[in-house]
Parts: C-alpha cells; structure tokens; sequence
C-alpha cells in the first residue's frame, strides 16, 4: 500500500491482561464485592469488532507487532523497576506501583502494548504509513519511569517516541494527551527535553492528584516544552474546541515538530465512568481532524493515535469508530444514537469562566 496509508495496530494477547477484581477502585477490599475492574478489555475488543462489521477495517494497513525488548524499554524505565515486574509475573502478580495492579500473564500483554506504539511511531516517522493508530492495552501514559500507575504498566508512548529519536528517524515530536486525567508519563519523560512538547488537556484536579498544573512548564533547557490544560469538571464541546483552537493548536503549530503522537483517551466522554467531561464521539471526531489538518501542514501529516483510557463498555467504540474513519478519510460511518442528545445538553457551549481561563492560559504560554 502506499506511504499515505492508515495503520491500524492491534494484537489479541492486549486483551487478555487482567488486573484482577478490583472494580473502580486501585484494590479489592473486605467491604468491596469483586466486580470486573474498569480498565477492561471490553471496550478495546469492541472497538476492533466495530470496525470489523462496519467493514472500516478494510480500509487499513492491519499490523500486529513484536513486544518491546527489555532494551527499547530501559530507554525510559529503570533497570529494578522492569526487574520487579519480572519477578511478579513469575509469581503472582501484584501491584506495579499506585492502582496499577496486574496478574501474571500481564506484563507479555503490557510488552506487546508497547510494541504495538513502537511499531505504529515507527512507520509513521519513517514514511512507510501516512498515519496510524495503535490499539493499546494496558495503557500506558501514566507509567513513570520507576512504577507504574493508573492502570498503566509500561510508558507506550515515552518509549516508543524515544526509540524512534535514538534510531534518528525523527528529532522533534508534540505529544498531544487528550485522555481525561493528566498525561504524566509524558511530562515525565521529556519535562527536561527541548525537543518533545508535551501537552495534555485534562479534567482539574482528577488523576494524579499532584501534577497537571498550567504552572508545570518543564524544567532546564525544557523548560517552554510542557503545556497542561486543567479544563474544570463539566467542561464540554464548546471549551475542548475553544482550547484545541485558541492554544493547543498554535502551540505545536510554533513547536513545528517532524511527528505528532497523540495519547487517544475517550474518557473525557459523557458516558465514561470516571471522568467528568461532556464530549461525544462527534467532538474526537473534530478534534482528529484538527490535529491531522495541522500535521499536514507541519510535518507532511506524520501522525500517530495511541490508545490510552475510555471506560465506557459501549460509548468508546462509537468514539474510535469516528477517530478512525477521520484519521483514514474514510466514508464508512456508523450511527452513534447519543451524539446530537450529548451535544444538546446544558452547559456543551462554551461558558465564561471555561473561556476566561483559556483565554488567560493563552496569554501567558504565547507571550
């Protein structure tokens, strides 16, 4: 297929990870009935099942991938930290740092995440795809460099972005977290790096409780390189579009990278369990076609969609649906019942306090 083709990465053993019976919460407890926990295959399952009964799929450059190699991932995680998941997978499982928990059998599933965001980076910086999107499980941009968290084992994204810069494929990257808890993993991973800005868009004050801040701009020659947005709970159509286009756009527009790497939440959703956001599957739709548009016009389209969060069983297939079918310029469609009722609530255009405070963030990161 040609350079302008989709990439649509996946791998069955992703959905086999299983975190244990923990529900919502980070453990089981005396008082806690076992329930499947949130961060489920599910809603990733049916996602490639949708895409396999609208017949979208057919328009892809399906891949699987290898898992990562210990060396790929020691490009961001320390050498005991990758130790004491070893040795847990070996025995039975545990927690790889804060609500993180995992069984055995979960790392293989976490190498093969990371593997398929290696693959997907990979492709795209190299020319070999127009674009892709990686279907990852478990997620991964809350994983730190020394524990995981939030039900994220493995940085797919720091690794893969880092791989690629060591392999000289590409020097300067934007890391655009969409996801609605803030991207840490990635501020993280870059917070000193003048040539990866990282920006997220995110509820305030949801997860981790400690980081997220508008304050947090990077560190040394970094500093300048980290944009966070704590949009309040109940924020909705009219602030993310509000943000994308008064900040977030001509941010890594003036960056000027040679890729985009987006860390593809659908937990800002209306129907997501743990978020408190109001989008619908229109409004990922729109914000794809805003990021794509700016590719094009900076780095030849170099784009990169990487599965993070989204909890909604049945909401998040209609939301990738959309993301893929605009990511691949595609005609197939499927009807999403709750979009125009999502869009017609209360509060979805943007309020005065959403838009003072964006346009105050504007102020101050483009001075």
């Amino acid at each position: 297929m040609s350079g302008r083709s989709t990439g649509f990465f996946w791998h069955e053993r992703c959905f086999w990870h299983d975190l244990g019976p923990i529900g919502v919460f980070a453990a089981s407890g005396e008082f806690l009935q076992p329930q499947p926990a949130s961060e489920s295959p599910e809603s990733k399952r049916r996602l490639k099942n949708l895409l396999e009964v609208s017949g979208l799929i057919d328009e892809l450059e399906v891949r699987k991938a290898p898992p990562a190699s210990r060396e790929d991932l020691a490009r961001f995680h320390t050498g005991p930290y990758l130790d004491r998941l070893e040795d847990g997978d070996r025995k039975r499982g545990g927690n790889a740092g804060e609500c993180a928990p995992y069984t055995p059998g979960s790392l293989a599933a976490a190498k093969h995440s990371t593997g398929l965001a290696i693959a997907a980076v990979e492709a795209v910086a190299t020319g070999e795809l127009g674009n892709a999107y990686a279907l990852c499980r478990p997620p991964g941009h809350h994983a730190e460099a020394g524990r995981g968290r939030g039900f994220c084992l493995l940085g797919n994204i720091p690794v893969a972005v880092m791989r690629a810069r060591a392999k000289q494929q590409v020097r300067r990257v934007a890391i655009l977290d969409w996801d609605v808890h803030h991207g840490n993993g990635q501020q993280s991973a870059f917070y000193d790096d003048p040539d990866v800005l990282t920006v997220s868009i995110h509820q305030a004050g949801s997860y981790p409780l400690e980081s997220g801040g508008f304050d947090e701009r990077g560190e040394g020659l970094g500093d300048g390189a980290n944009l966070n947005l704590p949009l309040p709970p109940g924020s909705g159509i009219g602030a993310y579009r509000y943000a994308m286009e008064e900040l977030i756009l001509p941010a890594i527009e003036r960056f000027a990278p040679e890729l985009v790497v987006v860390a593809c939440g659908y937990d800002a959703c209306a129907k997501d369990p743990l978020g408190r956001m109001l989008l619908n599957s229109s409004a990922f739709a729109d914000m794809t076609a805003q990021i794509q548009a700016l590719a094009e016009r900076v780095c030849h389209g170099r784009l990169v969609m990487i599965h993070e969060g989204g909890y909604s069983e049945g909401y998040v297939p209609l939301c990738g649906h959309a993301v893929i079918q605009t990511l691949a310029g595609s005609p197939i469609a499927v009807p999403d019942p709750q979009n125009d009722e999502i869009a017609a609530w209360a509060y979805q255009a943007l309020q005065p306090h959403q838009r003072d405070l964006i346009h105050h963030w504007r102020e101050e990161w483009l001075a």
